[in-house]
């Protein structure tokens, strides 16, 4: 349990995970001072925050983790590329002009870095953000070209009286992707003047997640409930999704399951459940990967202008070798969600195909949203 609670964030103590250390073996990368190429992205750190380190992300390929799931990249792939990424470190503010132009701009920008000695190697993994393989100090940093902006993103960026929260629902509903929002609030170009900093990258990921999700369920409490209970799954690198929707007002729960062999579960299996009504409060004990799964369940009740009361089931297998970031989280759960949707009778029936399609029923003694579905009528019923 402590384990699958940690991710490999040093709760233990110990200097290097011990599940994470098979990963830290030297890879064939080409170290050096210099860099000249694309930076499609940039990441800013949360260490001695808020005096903080951040810069490009350097890699002649994309960082999108949906173009990486449409181009089918395993995970070995995905890691590969990501142990070929450097990442360039320096006071954020000093850098804030350069990141920023790398953040706005629709297309990847190339840049010219000079290191204060060749980028060593890092490969660095845990349960929010990607993996990224090479770290360099950064001595002198030049952005080649002009940032190419979207009008959206012009539109919320300039505008410093408007509020971090209302330009994140602004860009969503242009059709803005969270990805692209994370990088422009890392960068710190949403909010109000006054307000306008930088925010560590692992922060700005589940801050846009949670954000933007408060605002669909917003317009998601004012529409009519779904016609008939629906059930979801799908799968992405070894995370099994399971959606069981249920007609009424919102009420989101939540179950992650890290079996015996996978990555954190260790020896022991390990369960942890979270939910919520129509507001939440504290920050939820599977992390990032609930505002993630919740996200995506809402895009998809806005999408068809229905309310539900919404139970995800997250299994994780042995499958899932190296921890990729929530992302994965919520394009699995995107992904089930475009799926093909099995509609049910009634909870017993949903129940049990959900328990068929996530492969064990031990989930349901620890559900709190079944029971109180079984058992409490509401105006719905009626």
């Amino acid at each position: 349990m402590r384990c699958a609670e940690c991710k490999g964030r040093g709760f233990c103590g110990l200097e290097r995970c011990p599940i994470m250390s098979r990963f830290y073996a030297q890879l064939p990368v080409r170290q050096s001072d210099h860099y000249q190429g694309a930076a499609p992205s940039v990441f800013v750190g949360s260490y001695g925050y808020p005096k903080v380190a951040g810069g490009p992300l350097m890699i002649d390929d994309a960082d999108h983790p949906p173009d990486w799931v449409a181009q089918g990249l395993g995970i070995e792939d995905i890691v590969g590329l990501r142990a070929r990424t450097i990442r360039g470190a320096g006071e954020a503010k000093n850098l804030s002009g350069n990141i920023q132009e790398i953040a706005l701009s629709s297309l990847p920008l190339d840049v010219e870095v000079r290191f204060t000695k060749p980028v060593a190697f890092d490969l660095r993994f845990d349960g929010t953000i990607a993996p990224v393989g090479l770290t360099g100090a950064i001595k002198k940093m030049d952005v080649l070209g002009n940032a190419r902006v979207d009008r959206a993103v012009d539109r919320a960026t300039s505008d410093t009286d408007l509020s971090a929260t209302d330009a994140c629902e602004i860009l969503n509903a242009s059709g803005t992707d969270v990805y692209r929002i994370t990088q422009l609030l890392t960068a710190g170009l949403l909010g109000s003047e006054k307000k306008r900093r930088v925010v560590p990258t692992r922060w700005a990921i589940t801050a846009v997640d949670d954000t933007v999700s408060k605002q669909l369920k917003k317009k998601i409490v004012r529409y009519p409930p779904l016609s008939g209970i629906e059930v979801f799954s799908g799968g992405l690198y070894g995370n099994q999704i399971v959606c069981l929707l249920v007609p009424g007002d919102w009420k989101f729960e939540m179950i992650e399951v890290w079996g015996k062999q996978s990555l954190w579960g260790g020896g022991n299996e390990s369960i942890t459940v979270d939910g919520e009504g129509a507001t939440k409060s504290g920050y939820s004990p599977i992390a990032g990967a609930y505002y993630s799964a919740r996200l995506a369940v809402a895009e998809y009740l806005e999408s068809v202008r229905r309310s539900a009361r919404v139970l995800v089931l997250r299994n994780v297998t042995g499958e899932y070798w190296a921890p990729l970031g929530t992302w994965v989280v919520r394009e699995a759960t995107r992904k089930a969600m475009q799926g093909k949707k099995t509609v049910c009778a009634d909870l017993r029936q949903a129940t049990d195909l959900a328990s068929r399609l996530i492969g064990f029923a031990h989930w349901q003694p620890h559900s709190r949203l079944i029971p109180e579905l079984a058992t409490q009528k509401t105006l719905f019923d009626f």
